[in-house]
């Protein structure tokens, strides 16, 4: 819609956003009309009208098979175009139009902003399966003819308030109309059986939806009075009702077609199934943080346990191996505690790759500087507890053995993410996400004849199992260019969402 306004007409900004809100609110007016809606905008010669947006009835047949905006359309082809436009009135003369042997009423509604006329809005019902209406269908064409009204005066949609229809009730959820005093004329019978969940026991015509609402409510006491005014429409507004058998949300539109608030439209819908899994999805979280937060807890504990035993090794080589215990456990550690303050089993790996570089550097036999540059990104939990781990041994392998007792020296870690989409093939979709990690020392290098996927280091037989076996990558360890040694890793990931 915006290119289209931007490239034919000349609206303002503030004149399309308008439209914009009109156009995330008329689904309501297609519903209740059971009919199609084209909202139409004379182009900025005023020779023609382009359509800019579409909307089709959730509530009855379509009048149109294809799609039609971007359509353009000659000033005086459409008649009842002109006379809305022209006359800033609701056109609704001449006689029933013939598409494909369907016949169609056309009505056109001007959309009026502050006095102006920006474009028509052509209401299309398909008149095929005309038949007798019933009290519901009544009750709907009324509130159309008046929200109707409401546009073509320019007091709906109302500023300010942006709705989500996704998110809000529709027309076949529920709906209740209610005359000015806020009492029930008529209640569509999903509607009623929202209310009976809620607790009535009787039917809801005649009665004050306010004071029904409030004395369902789970709360006893003084009178929630901003409850009984949002319930009897006096406002448009949106809440939800919570009862002791359900829940239900509300949708209060008033109704002004002269200017004057004749009664009001609520529209609600049972959200009691939805609310219940949305706090049992709350409940798994919170236990799942708390798992890892105590995970995290027994880690530490672990970890301290192993620090003291080291202090009381006389064993120099016992303290050390105990000592990298305490740094392994520490990595996973750092992950746990990442997860317990999320909302998901996904993790934010720079913040953890920096912590270990930290803690890792503090076993530093000299003065080396550990830096990183790149960003590993988001990262699943099952990559994360593996690849801290692997990074605490690379770096400490390097701390350890790549420098002589102070001497100064420096260990980079870069990180290249790439191909972060999904490609298809078919009907079939595939990761094309890796990280590329290099981790290299300007220390000695690699003693000669070295082999890292033969060696019998502790720690390089953690990372070739982790890298290989657990993650699904690659590892190469090769001395640098010019100095020290290069640790190459690659490793496949999930795209970041």
């Amino acid at each position: 819609m915006n290119d289209l306004v931007r490239q034919h007409t000349a609206l303002s900004e503030s004149d399309l956003e308008w439209l914009h809100l009109l156009v995330s609110e008329w689904q309501l007016l297609s519903d209740l009309s059971f009919a199609d809606l084209v909202l139409w905008v004379p182009t900025r010669d005023g020779t023609r009208y382009v359509s800019v947006a579409q909307m089709r009835p959730n509530t009855g047949p379509t009048s149109y098979q294809d799609d039609m905006v971007g359509h353009l359309v000659p000033r005086g082809r459409r008649p009842l175009l002109d006379a809305a436009l022209d006359e800033g009135r609701i056109v609704r003369e001449g006689d029933p139009e013939w598409r494909e042997e369907v016949p169609v009423r056309v009505e056109s509604i001007p959309v009026r902003r502050e006095g102006r006329v920006l474009g028509v809005i052509a209401r299309n019902t398909n008149l095929l399966t005309v038949r007798t209406p019933s009290r519901l269908e009544l009750t709907y064409l009324q509130s159309a003819s008046d929200l109707a009204q409401m546009i073509a005066a320019g007091t709906f949609p109302f500023p300010g308030q942006q709705v989500d229809m996704d998110a809000s009730p529709r027309v076949g959820d529920g709906l209740i109309r209610l005359d000015a005093e806020g009492v029930v004329q008529y209640a569509s019978p999903n509607a009623l059986s929202a209310y009976h969940r809620l607790g009535l026991a009787s039917d809801l015509v005649g009665h004050h939806l306010g004071r029904t609402t409030d004395e369902l409510a789970p709360a006893r006491g003084p009178v929630d009075e901003a409850m009984v005014r949002l319930a009897s429409g006096y406002a448009p507004r949106e809440t939800e009702v919570e009862g002791s058998g359900g829940v239900i949300q509300l949708r209060a539109i008033p109704l002004k077609p002269k200017g004057t608030r004749i009664g009001s439209l609520v529209l609600l819908r049972d959200v009691t199934e939805l609310r219940r899994r949305e706090r049992e999805l709350i409940t798994k979280d919170a236990t799942i943080r708390e798992i890892h937060h105590r995970v995290k807890n027994n880690l530490q504990t672990v970890a301290a346990l192993l620090r003291l035993q080291a202090r009381r090794m006389d064993s120099e080589q016992g303290r050390e191996a105990l000592n990298e215990a305490v740094r392994r456990v520490g990595s996973i550690a750092i992950v746990h505690e990442t997860l317990s303050q999320n909302l998901d089993e996904r993790v934010e790996f720079d913040d953890i790759a920096d912590r270990v570089l930290a803690m890792v550097a503090e076993i530093s036999p000299g003065k080396i500087v550990c830096r990183r540059t790149g960003r590993f990104g988001i990262l699943d939990a099952e990559v994360a507890t593996p690849l801290s781990m692997v990074l605490t041994e690379i770096i400490q392998n390097a701390l350890e053995h790549a420098f002589a007792p102070g001497e100064q020296g420096r260990v980079d870690v870069s990180v290249v993410r790439s191909g972060d989409s999904r490609k298809h093939r078919g009907d079939s979709a595939r990761s094309d996400a890796r990280l590329l990690i290099t981790v290299q020392d300007d220390g000695r290098g690699l003693p000669e004849g070295f082999d890292p996927h033969r060696s019998g280091n502790l720690g390089l037989q953690i990372v070739r199992t982790l890298v290989e076996g657990e993650l699904g990558g690659g590892f190469d360890m090769v001395p640098a260019p010019g100095r020290g040694t290069r640790v190459a890793l690659d490793i496949p990931v999930e795209p970041q969402k």
